[in-house]
């Protein structure tokens, strides 16, 4: 009986840390986008490193790169479908050491969801302002950083650091 006890008490801390991060990571991306409206709309695009990295506003209505523009009901369900998925690894994820890596990108994946999700909602378009001139890539956000850096870590823990039993517990078979 404890020892359930201690294992219920362990996943409340987990929980906690993980909605307590998810928090500071959407104020982060909230935050920022924030200063760009304040500082950068309808302003010229501030260079910080001329021919290479810029601050530059732009409204984003669309997904990644501009795709599906005003397809907001698109973008709300796809967000309730990583929610779900992110809610049901979190329950069925250990909060161990071992698992720590798998945590940290599901409260990245979470929080870059909900942060363009604020904003859909709010405005009906997301804050952008990041852009890489030296290749032209896409303007971009601090939750757009967040999922991306999330899947690129998940990439590279399946591939590499977690074996197929440490990802039998996301099964959709009861535990025993």
């Amino acid at each position: 009986m404890s020892s359930i006890l201690g294992s219920l008490k362990e996943k409340g801390k987990g929980y906690i840390l993980f909605f307590l991060s998810i928090t500071g990571l959407i104020w982060l991306d909230q935050w920022t986008k924030g200063l760009a409206v304040a500082h950068l709309k309808g302003q010229q695009a501030i260079v910080i490193w001329k021919g290479v990295f810029e601050l530059r506003y732009l409204e984003n209505r669309g997904a990644a790169f501009g795709m599906l523009q005003d397809e907001q009901g698109f973008f709300f369900l796809v967000g309730i479908v990583v929610f779900g998925m992110v809610l049901f690894a979190l329950y069925r994820m250990p909060f161990t050491r071992r698992y720590l890596p798998l945590g940290v990108c599901m409260a990245l994946l979470m929080a870059g969801a909900i942060g363009n999700m604020v904003d859909r909602i709010g405005q009906k378009f997301v804050v952008d302002f990041l852009y890489f001139c030296l290749i032209d890539f896409p303007i971009f956000n601090v939750a757009d950083c967040y999922v991306t850096v999330a899947a690129f870590l998940l990439i590279l823990l399946i591939m590499w650091y977690y074996q197929d039993e440490d990802l039998a517990v996301f099964t959709w078979k009861r535990r025993g």
